[in-house]
């Protein structure tokens, strides 16, 4: 209990870790004030009577002698009504609030709440007074925004029959609904509710994936996808491209709700996604993309320590709205800042260091937040399917794909768009190498690419890998002896290798059109470009020579066939295969004269 709980006094200070004596009572991963500021901090290592807090604030000022007040609760997430178009910090104070109060610093010790208790919402009941419910069923309804209708739940732990319940507006702290439980006891249901952010949310079970993630990048859709309730790892060296992809894939991934969580991100690219995602448009509807969108911004100039907290604190949102049967996509970027963070915080613990100075524990942390993805079956009595998808990126110190974060985190996530930053240098986005990137989730998608999409989606697929990896062995070949030793087959895999790799894989962020390509678009695409190989291929084997059909003026139409608006594809790409027709027989006729 809260009241057994007794002040303690701060015995030794070192960076964000701070140590104090007396607080009797407290427990593990338990939420303190630090210091006559009232600093945010986290128990998190109890040895006798010598608590370690770490601390999510500079402890500038503070001293040995100064107090430390337990709070008797867990580091927590507000969860309700109001959390979609909100810009958080780490431990989910909301900065817009903050700023409009302290100025465009955050003074130390400074607090607001998560969500807007003036704020009256329009509660709408889903269920009337005298139902049976039980933990996860949908008591209501609340127009959060223009895009998504927030469900108001009944929390986890508690079931019993409804006894009374009310449509109006009301604050997410006002009374909405009573719950009789069992034993008799009526609870006050509110549209707030508080959960600790190092514990998953409850669900009925898990399921396996089996639908993709889409997100209108021709290379992650069609050679590497991952699937909703999947996990994907985007590792790549400085300048390689990480943020553009993680921007891309929260603007165009096809999930009902984005989480994109800045951790120790540098502060010139967080400003970019503030400045940039309240000015983007939804493509499906039309609205802005703020308004199914959170914002964790915690840059690399912030309290280390609050890097670990926000990860935590994003997940935790973004299974709030799982539970409440939405798609949600979550972008990290980048857990090699937070393990920094971690392995700071360990340092200053004096706890046996791992493998380049890292925490033994930084496997199971990293597969403890990766594990809460997962395509599910909420809570309630309804079975609604809802799924979170996890995308992080890790930064890996001179692109050394073998140190311990890279690692750790390959082993628990299923997909891997390895970056290169040779292909950054060469202007070729998003630059993921097709070489080296994989997905264990192509045996569960390629089934519904085919039945959804195109009945020769898979086969497309493994067709163009094919060639790239052809490609790649010849330019070994090349590089040795010359272009001119090859025969007319090889020389024919190299140009379509090439239409490939710069006509479908390399993709424009900033074009208004290339920027998103539809599955139908890509499915389209890809199958012109394999036309074209198999018609002069076919030639080929009929005794032509490969001459007549290098630089054909249609290979610039395949080139700009991204650039087909989507409201024309069929028609447009209609015309391109009958233009590559007439221009392989017309080739083939002046090679017969």
């Amino acid at each position: 209990m809260a009241s057994e709980r007794s002040n303690g006094t701060i015995i030794k200070v070192s960076g964000p870790l701070v140590v104090a004596r007396g607080l009797s009572g407290s427990r593990m991963f338990e939420m303190v004030k630090v210091g006559v500021l009232g600093l945010f901090g986290e128990i998190i290592e109890i040895r006798g009577d010598q608590y370690s807090i770490q601390v999510y604030e500079e402890t500038e000022d503070i001293a040995p002698g100064q107090p430390v007040v337990p709070t008797g609760v867990p580091l927590s997430a507000e969860l309700g009504p109001g959390l979609l178009k909100s810009i958080y910090d780490g431990v989910q104070r909301p900065l817009d609030k903050l700023m409009a109060t302290y100025g465009e610093f955050i003074v130390r010790g400074a607090e607001s709440p998560a969500l807007d208790r003036e704020k009256k919402w329009d509660f709408t009941p889903v269920v009337a007074v005298g139902t049976e419910v039980e933990a996860g069923d949908i008591l209501g309804t609340v127009p959060e925004t223009a895009l998504i209708t927030h469900k108001v739940l009944l929390p986890p732990g508690l079931a019993g029959k409804v006894t009374e319940i009310k449509a109006g507006s009301f604050t997410v702290e006002e009374k909405v609904a009573v719950i009789k439980d069992a034993q008799g006891v009526s609870h006050t249901i509110t549209m707030l509710q508080k959960w600790p952010v190092r514990i998953p949310r409850p669900i009925n079970h898990k399921l396996p994936p089996v639908k993709p993630l889409l997100t209108g990048q021709r290379i992650i859709d069609t050679l590497f996808p991952v699937a909703k309730g999947g996990t994907a790892c985007v590792p790549g060296p400085f300048g390689s491209g990480k943020t553009v992809v993680q921007h891309q894939l929260a603007k165009w991934a096809d999930a009902d709700i984005v989480i994109f969580i800045g951790c120790g991100e540098r502060g010139n690219e967080m400003t970019d996604v503030l400045l940039e995602f309240p000015e983007l448009t939804d493509p499906k509807s039309g609205r802005p993309i703020m308004e199914r969108t959170v914002l964790v911004a915690n840059t690399s100039n912030m309290p280390v320590a609050a890097r670990e907290a926000s990860v935590f604190t994003g997940i935790t949102m973004a299974e709030y709205y799982r539970d409440q049967g939405f798609s949600v996509a979550l972008m990290a970027d980048s857990t090699s800042r937070w393990a920094e963070a971690m392995r700071e915080m360990s340092g200053r613990l004096e706890e046996m260091p791992g493998d380049e100075g890292y925490p033994a524990y930084l496997a199971s942390r990293l597969a403890a937040f990766y594990e809460r993805a997962g395509l599910v079956i909420a809570l309630g009595k309804d079975g609604r399917e809802s799924s979170v998808t996890i995308i992080g990126a890790v930064s890996p110190a001179g692109g050394d794909l073998s140190e311990p974060v890279t690692q750790s985190t390959l082993r628990v996530t299923k997909v891997f768009w390895g970056l290169d930053d040779q292909l950054a240098f060469q202007r070729h986005f998003p630059a993921i190498n097709w070489l080296s990137s994989y997905s264990l989730y192509l045996d569960v998608t390629d089934p519904w690419y085919d039945a959804e999409v195109h009945a020769t989606w898979s086969k497309n697929r493994r067709q163009a890998m094919i060639l790239l990896k052809k490609e790649a062995d010849l330019q070994e070949l090349v590089r040795l002896v010359g272009l001119d030793s090859l025969g007319s087959a090889d020389r024919l895999i190299l140009e379509s290798a090439r239409l490939i790799r710069e006509d479908y894989l390399n993709q424009s962020a900033f074009d208004d059109v290339d920027t998103f390509s539809s599955l139908r678009k890509q499915a389209l695409m890809l199958e012109t470009i394999l036309a074209f190989h198999q018609g002069i291929e076919k030639r080929l084997a009929g005794g032509l020579d490969l001459a007549p059909f290098l630089n054909l003026p249609v290979t610039e139409d395949i080139s700009r066939a991204k650039l087909i608006p989507e409201k024309d594809l069929d028609s447009r790409f209609a015309d391109l295969r009958k233009k590559i027709e007439d221009a392989l027989e017309a080739a083939a006729r002046n090679a017969n004269k």
